[in-house]
Parts: C-alpha cells; sequence; structure tokens
C-alpha cells in the first residue's frame, strides 16, 4: 500500500512545491473538473507540470470544455500572485520542446531541470518518455497510442451509458485499458533508467510522470517519486515546507464532482471517456 494522504473536496492544500503530470487535457479521457477543483484549493510556492499536461497534438479530435480553460486561467492568476509555473513537456506534448505554439498557462517552459527542495536534497525532474525504449520513443508510437485510448473510451463512455454503472463499476473496456497498461509495463526496470538519470545530473533522486503508476520508493538512499495521473488516478507529489516529499490522492475530490454532476456529457467524457 502506497503512503497516499487523501485529499477531501474541502481540503485546502499548502505547500512549497507541487508536482503534477499525465493531464491529458485535450484528449478524451482528461477529467479537467477535478484538475481545475484541485488547482483551486492549492497554495505553492511552485507548481511543476511534469509532462503529457496538454493533449493536443495526436491527430484525432481535441476534446476542450470550458472547465480546460478554467485551468489556464487558474493556473495564469496563481503566476501573476508570484507563484512560479513550470511545464516539463513530456512525450504527448513533445512538441512544445521544439518550440510549438500552445496556450498561455502562465508558465516557463523547460526540458528538465535540477530541483533543490527544503531540506538541501536535489531531484532530477523529467516527465520519464526519456527511459523508454527507441522504438516507445517515436511520435507515431504516442500517436497510435492516443488513438486506441481515444476509441476505448469512448466504447467505456458508451457501455456505461447503456447499463447505468456508477463511477466505481468497473467495464470490459476498462479491463482491455487495464491489462494493455500492463504488458506495456516495464517494472522497476523504468525507476532504475530514472535514477540512472538522476545520478548523472548529480541529483539525489527524480521526480517524474510517464507511467501513470504513482510511487515513492528509496533504492540505496536515492527516491524514485511518480506523480501518477488524472486520467484515472487522480495523484500528485508535493514538497512540504521541510522538504520532505508526500503523495496526495484527489479521488475524494474526482468522486465528489462525479457525484454532483452524475449522467452531465461532460463529467461522462472527462471520467469515463
Amino acid at each position: 500500500m502506497l503512503p497516499f494522504k487523501e485529499v477531501n473536496p474541502d481540503t485546502q492544500v499548502c505547500c512549497r512545491s507541487i508536482f503534477l503530470s499525465d493531464w491529458h487535457l485535450g484528449a478524451r479521457a482528461a477529467n479537467p473538473a477535478a484538475i481545475l477543483a484541485a488547482l483551486r484549493s492549492l497554495k505553492a510556492e511552485q507548481i511543476f507540470l511534469v509532462g503529457d499536461i496538454l493533449d493536443i497534438w495526436h491527430g484525432g479530435r481535441v476534446h476542450w470544455p470550458e472547465t480546460a480553460e478554467e485551468i489556464l486561467a487558474e493556473l495564469r492568476r496563481k503566476a501573476r500572485g508570484g507563484t512560479e509555473i513550470t511545464y516539463l513537456p513530456g512525450n504527448h506534448d513533445a512538441a512544445l520542446r521544439n518550440g510549438a505554439e500552445a496556450p498561455d498557462g502562465g508558465w516557463e517552459i523547460r526540458n528538465e531541470l535540477v530541483h533543490e527542495a527544503a531540506d538541501g536534497r536535489k531531484y532530477l525532474v523529467i516527465h520519464g518518455d526519456q527511459c523508454d525504449n527507441r522504438l516507445f520513443r517515436q511520435h507515431f508510437m504516442t500517436r497510435l497510442g492516443s488513438r486506441l485510448d481515444c476509441a476505448l473510451r469512448w466504447m467505456d463512455g458508451l457501455y456505461r451509458k447503456g447499463f447505468s454503472l456508477s463511477r466505481e463499476q468497473r467495464t470490459p473496456v476498462e479491463w482491455i485499458i487495464a491489462t494493455s497498461n500492463k504488458l506495456m509495463s516495464t517494472g522497476y526496470i523504468f525507476d532504475h533508467k530514472a535514477l540512472a538519470l538522476a545520478e548523472d545530473a548529480g541529483a539525489d533522486g527524480v521526480i517524474c510522470g510517464h507511467s501513470h503508476k504513482p510511487a515513492m520508493r528509496d533504492w540505496n538512499g536515492k527516491t524514485f517519486a511518480n506523480c501518477g495521473d488524472w486520467v484515472d488516478g487522480m495523484t500528485a507529489v508535493i514538497e512540504t515546507f521541510d522538504g520532505t516529499l508526500e503523495l496526495l490522492d484527489y479521488s475524494p475530490v474526482a468522486n465528489a464532482i462525479w457525484a454532483e454532476t452524475f449522467g452531465s456529457e461532460e463529467t461522462l467524457a472527462g471520467v469515463t471517456g
């Protein structure tokens, strides 16, 4: 069991830094309402967006509800208020690494960086696709994965509507998605590749995303932290004011939004695809 701290809808999160990854805004599977609620209840000195935040270059239909625009407005508001926001692109938003235009979120674009925590420990911050083998780093593989995921989420949404299922009830399509993700998993190989990059950068650990699997592990004194995602997991990594890293679980926030607006087109598109 991972040491998650649950965040309830009425909880105000105050921290030195927060690391968020894999929002996939623009994709069918995104959950912009939950992301917006989390941002509005957040007070942080630094926000690190650790890749795959925007997913608008996949070649298919872009799903961009009003809540997605409100997320960008909230980020700009925080930036004006003094919060430092850094965006580190991943494989689904790799176009930003090459200077592609994107909606304004008040952020600075960096490919990677070394973050020094309040306790003096240093962490390499990267999305994590840098640890994939050469084949999976090809852009056509990212686009293929996006289109397949979109189709499966669409089928899942139809199944849920047809059988009036709640968010907690799993569907056969979800089983297919979960099985596919498991087959693609490289286990702890991903950890060790990421930590090798951290060692090369002179850091004490790594904070990443990409795998959609939240984690907080120690490997021979080196820290591996994965933010998770906001498609299915709703998790984040924070740095407290004393430099401690913690995993937050925002599932209660997403569940409350689902319960409040169950059945609306936007919610079904965002939560179930």
